[in-house]
């Protein structure tokens, strides 16, 4: 097995960001507001954030050396037991910033990965993060001395030579082979399952990481899907039969997007992510109260794009409308001021989703029956064109 530097629970962490030319102050607190947030999922807590203005990063310690001696004063007789960083290191400058400061250092691809694992349930799902793991260690193992089991004795302290390195190489090439395999084999039983749901119509609820998608499909089909306010709650693809008015059709809650998504753990979760490519219809979920819920609806959308399926019939839901509201307009306004401020809103995203938007909450139940209501024209739309000479589906 690999050595994993797993985040314990009540860790305490420092997080480390770069700013790049091409990138504003926002951006990055921007970015390390998520990556605390990753942190607490993971279950360790923020104390410090440390941001370095660069034109290109170290290639030894990512970050410059009088920064790195300020984390180091900082952390010095501190409880902080881990640093991270978030863009991706490479293995060398993880073992010298690590030399340097003497804490156990991860990147934010590490940090995701370790969410991923402890998410993982099912026997894809583990067998996609596992995968997912030894991709991301392989072009590391030179600079970081992550030692896999082998059947001799440990590598000594001055660490692994040309052999031992190249046999770990050739374990993690197997473990991958093997890992691929078991996934191909997953993959066409997944397969052969969604063969067998017939001619019903698919749809897939789509978007950011915890913007309210399971709580959306728990109120849809009126499941028990697990809900939280937490990165990832969903790791594997849930799928329930719907029937609306007399008109049945598949929904599916898939595993949520996020910037800077490590290229692993989308190649490793393209089959999860079939249901996604094999659906009909698309609800794009975003978090309108969020401050960057823009942002997050071009992370979606370039991920749909790579997976082939940005010209997917689509309708965009805005989500926790009731937050939105709160956060946005005063509460001391008249109603008629809030009601045009709420429609401005409405009226710019219909232009730009082509009046393909609904605006809900779906904590407060707000307008799900509008939604019902798109998603049943969507549907009937699609059975009509598909089956035009069927009567046993009712219109």
């Amino acid at each position: 097995m690999i050595e994993k530097k797993q985040i314990q629970d009540s860790e305490k962490a420092v997080l480390v960001g770069v700013i790049h030319k091409n990138q504003t102050d926002r951006q990055v607190t921007e970015y390390l507001d998520e990556l605390s947030f990753l942190a607490e999922t993971a279950g360790a807590v923020s104390t410090k954030r440390f941001v370095q203005r660069l034109q290109h990063p170290d290639s030894k310690t990512y970050i410059g050396k009088g920064k790195l001696e300020e984390i180091r004063q900082y952390v010095q007789g501190k409880d902080i037991s881990v640093i991270i960083f978030d863009d991706e290191l490479t293995g060398a400058q993880i073992t010298n910033i690590e030399k340097a400061l003497d804490i156990k250092t991860i990147d934010r691809s590490d940090l995701i990965l370790d969410i991923f694992a402890r998410r993982a349930k099912t026997a894809q799902a583990k067998a996609q993060v596992e995968l997912a793991q030894y991709q991301y260690i392989l072009p590391r193992l030179r600079g970081m001395w992550k030692h896999l089991e082998r059947l001799g004795g440990g590598i000594g302290t001055r660490g692994p030579g040309e052999s031992e390195i190249e046999t770990d190489r050739r374990i993690v090439r197997e473990k991958i082979s093997l890992l691929r395999r078991r996934l191909s084999e997953i993959d066409k039983q997944a397969f052969t399952q969604r063969k067998d749901r017939g001619e019903f119509i698919r749809v897939a609820l789509v978007g950011y990481t915890n913007v309210g998608k399971s709580t959306l499909m728990n109120l849809l089909t009126k499941s028990d899907v697990l809900a939280e306010n937490k990165l990832f709650a969903t790791l594997d693809t849930t799928t329930r039969k719907v029937v609306f008015q007399n008109t049945p059709f598949l929904l599916s809650d898939t595993v949520g997007f996020i910037r800077k998504l490590p290229h692993h753990l989308v190649e490793s979760f393209k089959s999860t992510l079939d249901e996604v490519k094999e659906s009909d219809i698309l609800l794009h979920v975003v978090d309108v109260s969020h401050p960057q819920y823009e942002d997050q609806i071009n992370v979606v959308n370039a991920t749909l794009a790579e997976l082939n399926c940005h010209d997917k019939p689509c309708i965009t839901v805005f989500n926790k409308m009731d937050q939105y509201e709160k956060q946005n307009i005063d509460e001391w306004l008249d109603d008629e001021v809030k009601a045009s401020l709420i429609n401005e809103l409405m009226e710019r995203w219909q232009r730009e989703t082509n009046g393909n938007a609904v605006f809900v909450s779906a904590i407060m139940h707000q307008n799900i029956d509008q939604l019902r209501t798109v998603i049943l024209q969507k549907v009937r739309e699609i059975y009509r064109i598909r089956y035009p000479y069927k009567t046993e589906f009712p219109y």
